[in-house]
């Protein structure tokens, strides 16, 4: 039986470009390259968009483009996609800007509500609660003279410290982890966005972890 995977992420999983030109594309950004690891048997659903938080309501951006609050959407969207198999939860980068006002740690908890949405839903088979795998967002690089220097002063630090917290709220709810930073770098074009090779690692290291806690490897 086919098994479904919903990717809820930000603007690296809609798979933004680091210089801005355009989007990557289907087989370049991550999800895409899971999708194509994975092959057969797997549909791999896209839920990214630009600016999204784990919890906290944009008072700026979401005027120009719709909530950015993760929370808010993430039942709808289950709702929309079920019965999934697997939500693959990669946020938190957005939480970085200042306006928030909040440290790595309650980031952490951030993507812990997000995880809990999931499972404490019905959107799995049966009527059951998917299966998480919690994606720690790799820290971003220097911002100085960077055009995001502004939106994610003191962003740079604090990135440095969300793996740890993740690793902490994912073994505590049972679900699965993985940290992104150990694996990809962000680029120094933009220091928050990822190059296409940075997507072919992530997507390929996510396929081999979802590939176990689904039993397809």
């Amino acid at each position: 039986m086919e098994k479904n995977i919903l990717c809820f992420g930000d603007s690296n999983t809609f798979g933004s470009d680091p210089r801005g030109v355009a989007r990557h594309d289907r087989h370049t950004r991550w999800p895409g390259v899971l999708r194509d690891t994975l092959g057969t048997g797997h549909w791999v659903i896209e839920e990214g968009s630009g600016g999204r938080t784990t919890v906290h309501e944009d008072p700026i951006e979401s005027h120009a483009s719709g909530s950015k609050n993760g929370a808010a959407y993430l039942p709808a969207c289950l709702n929309s996609h079920k019965p999934l198999d697997l939500v693959v939860i990669l946020l938190g980068t957005n939480d970085l800007k200042p306006r928030f006002a909040v440290q790595a740690d309650d980031i952490a908890r951030g993507a812990g509500v997000l995880v809990d949405i999931v499972t404490s839903s019905t959107a799995g088979p049966q009527g059951g609660a998917p299966q998480v795998l919690l994606i720690a967002p790799p820290p971003t690089t220097s911002l100085e003279g960077l055009d995001f220097a502004g939106m994610f002063a003191g962003a740079e630090e604090k990135s440095q410290r969300l793996a740890g917290f993740y690793a902490a709220i994912a073994k505590d709810k049972g679900v699965g982890f993985l940290d992104a930073g150990a694996l990809i770098e962000s680029s120094p074009v933009d220091g928050i966005h990822w190059e296409p090779a940075a997507h072919a690692t992530l997507g390929r290291a996510v396929a081999q972890r979802v590939g176990a806690m689904l039993g397809a490897v």
